[in-house]
Parts: structure tokens; sequence; C-alpha cells
């Protein structure tokens, strides 16, 4: 799928939003994932959990907390954590319990919950496994041009969430649909999570969302990872928490389809990503806010 470069002459140029168009004139899907929907005329969803799972014991109780709070929130929950990061800065980094035991953990919280489940697959051979138990998997942004990887995701028939590559363009993602979709597969959510700025530094561009939303698939922003600094710790990344609620209203605002948010009890003491991890005390007033702007929003582009 080609997703158009915005010429220079036309950066200004508005473009009306239909209940049943993406900007530029794309039919916008709605994506079912397990018992909710992602996409025009449907509610902000969540996409929230740890980023890695660190026990059996703490990704239940984080499971419990967050559906709690999603649902007095209004907002539809899918729960994500990874088996393996296989990505990690340095070799002595706490990685997770590996594809086995994770998804017997991310099972055992779909069994309990009923939420949908999102996790991460690195190897093509990983996807039909992960596809057994988890309603979407997520191709990682280092991973987002890697062929086999997109073919055996787009293969499982599940929903594949693409993140956007640190090192491309939001027309460029194009590809990577293309790529999934070659397998007949079109549930399809395409995620920002920032582009490289410097070293050790990201910055969100704005228009990303728009750009993206004329491939006519949810988009999805991932604000915890966009306020991440990858590396800047030299052995692990570094982060600005700080700065997580005013980029996810500025995205909510642009009209996102699902904030995609890594959360934990406890971020000082997280085995990942913890130093740009929103606290999950702080998750309440946040989605406080997120929900009626959300709400706001959607009901200028059904005007």
């Amino acid at each position: 799928m080609k997703i158009a470069k915005p010429p220079a002459k036309a950066r200004h140029t508005k473009r009306p939003l239909a209940p049943s168009a993406a900007p530029g004139g794309a039919i916008a899907r709605v994506i079912s994932v397990g018992r909710l929907k992602i996409g025009a005329g449907q509610p902000l969803a969540l996409i929230a959990g740890p980023c890695v799972i660190e026990s059996e014991a703490h990704a239940m109780d984080m499971a419990i907390k967050l559906e709690k709070i999603a649902s007095a929130a209004g907002v539809p929950l899918i729960f994500k954590a990874s088996y393996d990061k296989a990505n990690r800065s340095s070799l002595t980094s706490y990685r997770g319990p590996g594809l086995e035991a994770g998804l017997a953990v991310l099972r055992k919280i779909k069994e309990r919950l009923g939420v949908p489940i999102l996790t991460d697959i690195h190897e093509p051979s990983q996807a039909a496994t992960a596809a057994e138990v988890c309603d979407v998997l997520q191709v990682p942004a280092f991973l987002s041009r890697q062929t086999d990887l997109l073919l055996a995701a787009g293969q499982t028939g599940c929903v594949v969430n693409l993140k956007k590559g640190q090192f491309l363009s939001p027309w460029e993602m194009g590809n990577a649909v293309g790529k999934v979709e070659s397998t007949g597969n079109s549930r399809i959510l395409l995620t920002e999570r920032g582009v490289s700025f410097g070293y050790n530094n990201l910055v969100v561009d704005m228009r990303s969302f728009a750009i993206m939303a004329k491939s006519g698939y949810p988009v999805i922003f991932d604000v915890t990872h966009s306020v991440q600094l990858p590396g800047g710790h030299g052995s692990a990344s570094g982060g600005q928490p700080e700065f997580i609620e005013p980029l996810a209203r500025a995205g909510v605002a642009a009209g996102v389809d699902a904030i995609f948010l890594e959360v934990h009890d406890n971020p000082s003491q997280a085995l990942s990503d913890g130093s740009n991890a929103l606290p999950l005390d702080r998750l309440p007033a946040l989605l406080a806010k997120l929900a009626p702007l959300s709400k706001l929003v959607r009901s200028w582009s059904a005007s």
C-alpha cells in the first residue's frame, strides 16, 4: 500500500473528515480486537500494561488493576506485556520469562479477565505460537521492515500492530502495510512511537497521525515510548515521563484511535523501561482527561 507523502504546497490544506472515510479518501476500517473495536466511530481505546512480564503474580495484579481503572473510565482495554524483550540495550538486562512461560501467563490473564491480549514477536517462528493466545501480534519498531516477520504475523490472521520505526517517515509505513496485506490479512493497526532526533532522543511529529490515517487503518499513539531516551543511560534507556500527559493530550486531540501506555505500579523498580513508564496511580486522572477530549474530537469528525 502506498501512503502519499504530503506535497509542500499542500501542507496546510484542510481535509474534512467523515465517519466512513479517512483523511485523503481511504475507507476508514474498524478493527475488531476480541470484544472491542478500534477505529472510526469507536471510543478511544487503551493498550496498557508493564513493558515485560516480571512474574505471573505481578502481571496478573497489573492486569486486574488496569481493567478496573479502564472500566471505571469507560475506556476499552487491551492488556499488553512482553514475554521476551529481545532488543534490550545491554546483554545483562532482564528480557522476560520466554515464549512458553510468558504465553502461559498471558493465557491465564485472558481467561480470568476476558480482556484482549497484545504481545510483540521478534522472529517469524514465534508468530503462530503467540497467535494461539494473543489477539494482537505487535511488530516492534526496530523490526518494522523485516519482511519475513511481517509476513508471518499476517499469515496468522491475528490483528497485527505495526509500530513505525524510529527511522521511518509516516508515509513509508505503506510498505509495511503492503507486506501484511499481501497475506490476505487486513486486520492492521499502525502505531506512532516517535522518530529519532539526534542521539538518544525522540520527537513526535503530530502530522504523522493524519498521514498514516490515510491508509484507512486505525492509528495508535505509543506515548510512553515516545518519551524514551534510547540508550540514554549507556547500558539502558532513559526517559522523560513528565511529558506523558501533554503528549497524550496532543495525540488524542489530533484524533488517534487508541493510546498505548506502559504502566507500572513501581516504575523505579521495573525490570524494563521503568524510566519512561506511567505510574499506575496516575492512570485514572489521565484517562479522566483523555476520554472526554477524544469524545469531543470524534464528534467533530462525525458532524
